[in-house]
């Protein structure tokens, strides 16, 4: 068993530490702010995730997990350091590093054992953990050596409990054989296949899968697009695709793009980075430009078949960027309301669980309501935006009975066709055919 602190109690911290309490390590985590870190201690999770309020309580009860505001009382006797701020992107698509240097300073200024290991957490650009060693060294209050691991998480938000304990893969890159066996027995109790390198490999090896995954999603988008040109089902092409082991049937779904915390912000990361070093990232650049015109297809699917969307209402069906999570990054829902608000639409919007979120980045520009039904009553239009279970198992019906008039624009390919043909509903989905009451017709 270590003491660890993890500095920064976001959606990474905060999953780190809890896991970390779990598999018998005693846990510190910290946050600035006290009333977070109250309901913390509560076992009351700031962020929606799955299983995580319970496995906050249960390892609270046992005395393993602690949450603190005091730097100085998480790393007075740590063995290990995590660092798990956010990284958020700036202006020009880089990583902003501000709270990264921060919490190097707060060790710095707090560590008091000899030989600690700060690990980094948060994603960074490759030749961050350089940084964070310089900005350590130059802060130390006592003569103390440390060192420097570079440790990149693969979590999927809405999975990352399952994610912690059955992933692919722990990287580890560090400069010396030591730090590396210390984090390699912190994480031995997961079970999980360990791969050991250099700092700036492990660095770079966050952001190119996340690349490699995006432009799986850019291009199956692309696929999509063009087999409702020629009349193909993209379904059936992403099966056949994903048979090839070569290949994979993973991160083939057509739909309206990738959002979250991660992909558009490591891809823009990446494509800065490869500029800092005189080099043009062409294939990644067409990526992100593919997700942000696939993010407002349905709209466009929705002005092709109506002309006009003044005066409409629009039920948006699910508005988190992914099912299972309250997160609103970079969202699809938030590109697609406002250009329906900017056609003079009258827009409704239902998520089981992200709608304060929501409300916080879309504002009033839109209306919420509780529930499907509510949101659908005499809507002209209904765009399926997120593709939560509740969503997914909805009776067809239910459009037919609350819709002024039933015309379905599925942005996640919720529903099998020959279902939809059952149904008395105007339906079009992503690189498939579209059905026109019970009749294919092609939007």
């Amino acid at each position: 068993m270590k003491k660890i602190a993890v500095v920064g109690t976001g959606y990474v911290g905060l999953v780190t530490g809890v896991c970390l309490s779990e598999i018998g390590h005693d846990v510190t985590c910290i946050d600035i702010d006290e009333q977070k870190v109250e309901k913390m201690k509560k076992g009351i999770s700031p962020i929606y995730e799955p299983g995580l309020d319970e496995l906050m309580k249960k390892n609270i009860k046992s005395g393993r997990l602690h949450f603190t505001t005091s730097h100085q009382e998480a790393f007075k006797d740590a063995e290990v350091v995590y660092i798990a701020v956010g990284t958020p992107q700036k202006e020009d698509g880089s990583a902003d590093l501000r709270f990264v240097e921060q919490a190097a300073k707060d060790i710095a200024e707090n560590i008091e054992k000899d030989g600690v290991v700060v690990v980094t957490k948060s994603t960074v650009p490759v030749g961050t953990n350089d940084k964070v060693k310089s900005w350590i060294k130059s802060h130390l209050k006592k003569d103390i050596h440390f060192d420097v691991v570079s440790n990149p998480e693969f979590l999927r938000e809405g999975s990352a409990i399952y994610d912690t304990f059955h992933g692919d893969r722990i990287v580890i890159g560090a400069d010396n054989e030591r730090a590396a066996s210390i984090i390699e027995e912190v994480n031995k109790p997961f079970g999980i296949p360990i791969f050991k390198t250099d700092i700036h490999s492990a660095e770079m090896i966050k952001y190119a899968s996340n690349a490699f995954l995006a432009t799986k999603i850019s291009f199956i988008n692309e696929i999509a697009n063009i087999c409702e040109k020629v009349g193909a089902n993209v379904e059936d092409v992403a099966y056949g695709m994903g048979l090839d082991t070569r290949i994979g049937p993973q991160f083939l779904r057509a739909g309206i793009g990738y959002g979250g915390s991660c992909f558009p912000k490591d891809t823009k990361a990446l494509v800065q980075i490869a500029g800092d070093f005189d080099h043009k990232f062409d294939l990644l650049e067409a990526v992100i430009n593919v997700n942000n015109k696939q993010q407002v297809k349905l709209v466009e699917k929705a002005r092709n078949r109506f002309g006009s969307l003044q005066g409409k209402k629009v039920t948006l069906l699910g508005l988190a960027f992914k099912p299972n999570t309250d997160d609103m990054r970079e969202a699809a829902s938030i590109v697609i309301a406002k250009e329906l608000v900017k056609d003079g639409a009258f827009v409704v919007a239902y998520d089981p669980i992200a709608m304060e979120n929501a409300k916080r980045v879309i504002s009033d520009e839109i209306m919420y309501a509780n529930s499907i039904e509510e949101a659908l009553q005499d809507a002209d239009i209904a765009m399926i935006v997120t593709e939560w279970d509740e969503i997914k198992n909805l009776s067809l019906d239910t459009f037919v009975r609350f819709m002024k008039t039933p015309v379905v624009f599925d942005g996640r390919n919720c529903y099998a066709l020959e279902e939809v043909a059952k149904h008395n509903i105007e339906y079009h989905s992503i690189g498939r055919e579209s059905i026109l009451r019970n009749n294919v017709v092609n939007i």
